[in-house]
């Protein structure tokens, strides 16, 4: 008993994610973690002044279909940005086993000067984000996903969990 103790604990202190995240009781995910690319995004306005966003995203799944990560990205200026993020993913949507939705709040930095106005609640670069996310599996360890950029853009993705 005390060896199964240890083990859980082991388990445990190997997470990035903090602890109070996981819900307690809920069965360990099936997969460590997932990694992200999006090589597209498209905005709903045109404007001169995008550029391509890239993204490349890493999060860590813990019991109760919840996860934390972080993104790296090219925001729609070209600024170098980053996404530190918690969210639960919804697996089986609409009764089918493949569909999924995500959602992760968390803090971004990326938008300055002179684009500090194009997000809400910006502060020194800083601000608060909510992305909700549609994804489709494709095969245990593949999916597409669809990222809802709030009223500006419609992210395209794919990911692998590990």
């Amino acid at each position: 008993m005390a060896s199964l103790a240890v083990t859980a604990h082991a388990d445990t202190a190997q997470r990035y994610c903090p602890d109070f995240l996981a819900v307690k009781g809920a069965k360990e995910p099936a997969h460590r973690g997932e990694l992200t690319f999006s090589p597209y995004t498209h905005h709903w306005s045109q404007n001169p002044e995008h550029k391509q966003v890239v993204l490349v995203a890493v999060d860590e799944q813990v019991p109760g279909d919840r996860l934390c990560g972080v993104s790296f990205f090219s925001n729609s200026f070209g600024q170098p940005s980053v996404y530190l993020y918690a969210g639960q993913q919804y697996n089986q949507l609409l009764g089918v086993p493949q569909l999924f939705a995500k959602v992760t709040a968390g803090l971004m930095y990326g938008y300055v000067a002179p684009y500090e106005n194009k997000v809400p609640l910006n502060y020194k670069g800083f601000n608060p984000a909510i992305i909700p996310a549609v994804g489709y599996k494709l095969t245990p360890h593949d999916s597409v996903q669809l990222k809802f950029l709030g009223t500006a853009a419609l992210m395209f993705s794919y990911g692998r969990q590990f």
